[in-house]
């Protein structure tokens, strides 16, 4: 039987949020992935990668496995109804509800993270509480059939540890060696706490604008009962 997994698409994705599992997920034996957008057309990511969705959300088969990547676009989907609407449909039936990075945002604004553990991109970590979720801090985190991943990279740690709950751990380990992942990185400032407080502040420049967006959308989510 296929394994039906389907990646949501949207304006603003981060891309490695969504390439890295998918290139993980989709070399898992019996699988078909889609990426799933509103409507078909060419994509443009939050670095101009051009991506193109395979399936409507009108004609997506009924998945296995929903994951929501994160990105700065992630703000208007925790506001879009239609979006969180087939998230709830999907989730119904879903043999696993996943996200990786601020997409945890996008299932907490459908509902579906209340009393759940789950975790998402440092910058956003916070904002967790306010969908009744339980933050907690790792690259992968799991409850029950809700698996979440941490920022960016962390979505191919997801995707071998989902991996080996559709296959088995033989499996995953045969696609990490094939993608030589061997993570060994020339500086130690891929954590807030390891980065130390001039890269950390920078870093908090940068993404202000979006985090300012980001609060007020969740105040208003708070505010509607959401």
């Amino acid at each position: 039987m296929t394994i039906e997994i389907g990646f949501l698409v949207f304006p603003r994705v981060q891309q490695l949020d969504l390439t890295g599992p998918y290139e993980v997920l989709a070399m898992v034996p019996g699988t078909r992935v889609h990426l799933v957008a509103k409507e078909m057309g060419p994509i443009a990511s939050a670095t101009g990668l051009v991506l193109t969705p395979s399936v409507t959300f009108a004609e997506c088969p009924v998945l296995d496995v929903i994951c929501v990547p994160g990105g700065s676009g992630v703000n208007p989907l925790m506001e879009d109804a239609e979006t969180l609407d087939f998230l709830r449909r999907q989730a119904e039936s879903a043999r696993y509800l996943t996200s990786v990075c601020t997409g945890a945002l996008v299932l907490g604004a459908a509902g579906l993270l209340q009393g759940k553990r789950a975790t998402t991109h440092w910058a956003a970590h916070d904002l967790l509480a306010a969908f009744g979720a339980i933050p907690t801090q790792g690259r992968v985190v799991r409850d029950g059939n809700l698996i979440t991943g941490g920022g960016v990279t962390a979505g191919i740690d997801f995707g071998l540890t989902l991996a080996a709950e559709l296959a088995d751990e033989a499996t995953a380990r045969a696609i990490q060696l094939h993608q030589e992942y061997a993570p060994a990185p020339p500086f130690d400032a891929g954590r807030p706490e390891s980065a130390g407080p001039e890269i950390l502040a920078a870093a908090r420049e940068r993404l202000s604008a979006t985090r300012r967006e980001r609060e007020a959308i969740v105040a208003r989510l708070a505010r509607s009962g959401a």
